[in-house]
């Protein structure tokens, strides 16, 4: 009975076999836990990284206005057209009063012909520095009003004028100018917006792809600014020029026709249309 049993108990007599079984077990490898859901969350981190970087593209690098703005030529010539923008300070009791405070002149390569600040005629309440850049140093070795406005009367006489705005310009300028050479990129109707006016700022970053005026205002960058939305017009902007005025002459005719002692009346005004402040 005592032998039957202990071969039950112990079916594999040789005790070799027991020894074998527990080294195998004790090198079998264990799976670990921490490292499965280590591993699994790098991957997961991993995807969501690669997702975010391609939602998030970098922005584009912004253009600076100097290398947009800056001079096409060494040419420092009069040419035939010009482009004009002035920076205005406050005059008269409380300052709203406006007056020429600088004056500048680039020609079609953007360089500048004409550079001056200005004494106004009356006492000035208001330098607006943080528009007009003007401070009062600036004007106590300032050119007087009455020599600035001649010089730049002479300078823009047959020529044709480009600006923003220019009727304000010429106003404190105290100047006129034929309608037919004004070049306004505030009045060009294919730069206006639903028949409004927009902003220079605003065509310089539509049309150049720029930023200005940010801060201060610069005349020379805004003048360069209006050179530049011209040319980038130009052909069809001359063409509508001609056109306007092609038409207003064959009505200027019909007129005359119809009642020959006014022909040389509306000659003359037509010849003498001029766009002042």
């Amino acid at each position: 009975m005592d032998s039957r049993a202990g071969e039950r108990k112990n079916p594999n007599p040789n005790p070799n076999w027991a020894q074998l079984q527990q080294k195998l077990k004790s090198h079998r490898p264990r799976p670990s836990p921490t490292t499965n859901s280590t591993a699994e969350e790098s991957a997961i981190s991993s995807v969501l990284g690669k997702r975010k970087e391609r939602s998030e593209p970098e922005p584009e690098p912004e253009v600076s206005p100097a290398s947009v703005l800056s001079p096409t030529s060494d040419d420092c010539s009069l040419t035939k057209a010009l482009a004009m923008d002035c920076e205005m300070v406050g005059v008269s009791s409380d300052g709203s009063k406006s007056a020429l405070g600088r004056v500048t002149l680039v020609n079609t390569w953007g360089n500048v012909v004409y550079d001056e600040y200005v004494r106004p005629i009356e006492r000035v309440v208001d330098f607006r520095t943080k528009i007009s850049g003007i401070h009062p140093s600036n004007l106590k070795k300032a050119k007087k009003f009455w020599v600035v406005q001649k010089e730049v009367a002479d300078m823009i006489k047959g020529r044709v004028l480009i600006g923003h705005a220019l009727h304000n310009d010429l106003k404190v300028l105290l100047l006129s100018h034929p309608k037919r050479d004004i070049r306004d990129t505030s009045a060009y109707q294919p730069l206006q917006r639903e028949g409004r006016r927009r902003a220079l700022k605003d065509l310089a970053d539509e049309v150049l792809g720029v930023k200005i005026q940010r801060r201060q205002h610069c005349p020379i960058e805004d003048a360069r600014a209006a050179m530049l939305i011209y040319k980038k017009h130009k052909k069809e902007w001359e063409k509508s020029i001609k056109g306007h005025f092609r038409l207003k002459k064959k009505k200027l005719k019909n007129k005359s026709k119809k009642n020959p002692a006014n022909r040389n009346e509306l000659s003359m005004q037509h010849d003498g249309e001029t766009t002042t402040g």
